[in-house]
């Protein structure tokens, strides 16, 4: 049977595209909107503080994974903390980022550079002083505290801790400190009161304690 030319046509439009109807199926995955690159979060700083190598003892003998402690911030005064688990280091570390990123809290700073005031924190047996340092003191802290500051933001600040040296206690007893601060705005808020009452007094005070 001869092909006539309308046959032979349609053929060629099916064989090009699969259907006709189909044949641009495949412009939809080379699209501008998948073709789109995604954002990256760069405005975050993480520093790992802190990694440990676990065993898990099973039937066939022990199986070894990685635990991460990672601190992430945005140097303006946010930041958090997270530990994730996982056998090969890469996925540990990337566990715990997604999860200080997700746990992360806002501490006001005086100056953009110190805190507002000293304060004191506890977590388990890990016990931490914070102290606010006048400007040009720079970070006087251990290594997972000096974590944390950095990559919160804070320059100036002057930091002990007591007790316990287990880097997970010192961040949490860290980040117990640092919630439990108080900015004169929040404070005069409370107390129904203008910011410059408050400065007023204190700094009244510190004049008198010093001529004392």
């Amino acid at each position: 049977m001869a092909r006539t030319p309308s046959d032979a046509s349609e053929r060629g439009r099916r064989g090009r595209g699969g259907d006709g109807e189909g044949g641009g199926r495949g412009r939809g995955r080379g699209g501008p909107e998948s073709a789109r690159p995604e954002r990256e979060e760069s405005e975050f700083v993480d520093k790992l503080v802190h990694i440990n190598r676990v065993a898990k003892v099973v039937k066939g003998g022990r199986r070894f994974a990685f635990a991460a402690l990672v601190v992430v911030g945005d140097a303006k005064g946010r930041v958090g903390y997270g530990s994730g688990k996982a056998r090969e280091v890469p996925e540990a570390i990337r566990k715990a980022t997604d999860q200080a990123k997700r746990n992360m809290i806002k501490v006001a700073l005086r100056e953009g550079r110190t805190l507002h005031h000293d304060v004191f924190g506890h977590f388990g047996s890990g016990r931490v002083v914070l102290r606010a340092a006048p400007a040009g003191t720079g970070i006087i802290a251990g290594g997972p505290m000096r974590a944390v500051f950095e990559t919160m933001g804070v320059q100036d600040v002057v930091a002990k801790c007591l007790g316990t040296s287990n880097p997970h206690n010192m961040v949490k007893a860290t980040f117990a400190a640092l919630v439990s601060l108080a900015s004169p705005r929040s404070v005069a808020a409370k107390r129904g009161k203008k910011v410059g009452e408050l400065i007023g007094r204190r700094d009244g005070a510190a004049a008198a304690t010093s001529a004392a």
